[in-house]
């Protein structure tokens, strides 16, 4: 159907014209190059993990003095997740995305270069500026191209992406490492996302509330709502009415007001939690299997189950949530992260390398479900003028907890080794269990809704990072 401007000149909102019709294969294109990227984003951000081990056996350090590094990647990541919908916003989510998949590309590449741990923390820093913001801006990028009734199913496996690259890295790093050591792991896992950002700069589209928003833009729109099989008339003038709704959001007070304040404080406890556990995984866990004497294949495989463990997790918690709601399976899936890393505890680690394998993949599971589904629970807590800034809130708590791990990670390890690390992971999540108990707006089961559509605001609101 033909889209155009009423005859009193009231432009189309960019919205409605986004939320329904097909989904067309030029969107599913975009969805898939978007999703890519933050594989790009998972696969990168989790090499050093795996590099760990050799750089410490080759330069002769402690686990200690490496953590600034990890913690330097982390910060980096914060910053970019920051900025990104800013620099967005002047340039475009397009190049935005391509932009940040490049930087930490080359970021990477140049750690195969480096000659000492400061060196390291620099390029990591760097890196994670283009991996925090290359996983927001590409998540809003599927939100946008996906119609409103498979948009949640649409963001939910994309925010899953970054456990797949993860799942991807360790395979990789098991291959690269035996041959070509820790730098080759890092030239050619940067070599990858470059080559990626120029196949992002020739094949995706720019955003279509970004042309929006520019009326100098929108011939080039109106090219691209056809492609969507959304035809425009000549004349017609556009607005996005959702976004001209969150610029009038409340303010962060906000989060405390009308009985908001118990939910506001559990969530940001839960994402601290959930967060310092998931880290403490992807950085220091081969560390820490190599620690207790396995070969570095071996080691590098733990954090590979950990990631596929993950990625069943979350689509399986996702899919949970939705028929019964939030609260039972996200405390059901605390449960079972604290009770596998208690009982991992058990397992003789040099004996049973096969158990340990399962041990690991089932944590991941439980652990990486938690937190990807937590933001969709934000959506629903927060009210559509808060909720931008509540997921966000949220968000920036957890990041405290992911850049915690960095140092805390090496601390248990050298003091305790596996035992203590595994018990801290365990109480971790025990917290995180005690945060998503306490909160008391939790999204109701399907037979518990009143039968409206779902608004898109609260699938944008989770596409907002996973990381």
């Amino acid at each position: 159907m033909l889209q155009k401007s009423s005859p009193g000149g009231a432009p189309v909102d960019i919205g409605r014209i986004l939320d329904h019709g097909p989904f067309t294969s030029m969107q599913m294109l975009a969805v898939m190059l978007a999703a890519f990227a933050i594989v790009m984003d998972g696969f990168d951000g989790q090499l050093i993990g795996f590099a760990i081990p050799a750089l410490i056996k080759e330069w002769g350090i402690t686990r200690a003095a490496f953590a600034p590094a990890v913690a330097a990647g982390l910060v980096g990541m914060a910053v970019g997740s920051a900025c990104a919908g800013i620099v967005a916003d002047r340039i475009g989510r397009r190049l935005v995305v391509a932009a940040s998949v490049f930087l930490f590309g080359i970021a990477t590449c140049a750690i195969g270069f480096a000659p000492d741990v400061v060196t390291i923390s620099l390029l990591r820093f760097i890196a994670g500026l283009g991996i925090g913001g290359a996983l927001p801006s590409a998540s809003t990028m599927t939100a946008e191209f996906t119609p409103a009734r498979h948009r949640t199913l649409a963001v939910t496996s994309t925010i899953v992406c970054y456990p797949l690259g993860g799942m991807l890295a360790g395979l990789f790093a098991s291959a690269i490492l035996p041959v070509f050591g820790w730098r080759g792991l890092f030239w050619i896992g940067g070599a990858l996302p470059i080559a990626y950002s120029f196949v992002l700069l020739a094949t995706l589209p720019e955003s279509p509330r970004y042309l929006a928003r520019k009326p100098n833009h929108w011939p080039a729109l109106k090219k691209l709502l056809a492609r969507m099989a959304r035809p425009t008339s000549p004349d017609t003038t556009f607005v996005d009415a959702a976004e001209r709704a969150a610029e009038q959001r409340a303010g962060f007070a906000s989060l405390f007001a009308g009985g908001l304040a118990r939910d506001t404080l559990a969530i940001w406890c839960g994402f601290f939690m959930v967060m310092l556990a998931t880290y403490t995984a992807f950085s220091w866990l081969p560390a820490m299997l190599a620690s207790e004497g396995l070969p570095a294949a071996l080691a590098s495989s733990g954090l590979t189950a950990y990631n596929l463990g993950g990625v069943v997790g979350s689509l399986g918690c996702a899919v949970a949530i939705t028929r019964f709601g939030s609260r039972w399976p996200l405390i059901l899936c605390s449960i079972g992260a604290a009770a596998s890393a208690f009982l991992l505890k058990y397992v003789d680690i040099a004996e049973n390398g096969t158990w340990l394998m399962i041990g690991l993949g089932v944590h991941g599971m439980f652990v990486i479900a938690v937190q990807a589904t937590m933001y969709a629970l934000c959506a629903y807590v927060y009210p559509t003028i808060v909720r931008a800034t509540g997921t966000a809130s949220a968000l920036s708590f957890g990041r405290l907890g992911a850049i915690l791990s960095s140092f805390a990670g090496a601390a248990v390890i050298t003091s305790g080794g596996a035992s203590s690390y595994l018990s801290m992971l365990g109480f971790t999540m025990v917290l995180t269990l005690v945060a998503l108990a306490l909160v008391k707006r939790h999204i109701p089961s399907v037979n518990a809704q009143p039968p409206v559509a779902a608004p898109a605001a609260p699938a944008a609101a989770t596409a907002k990072g996973y990381a």
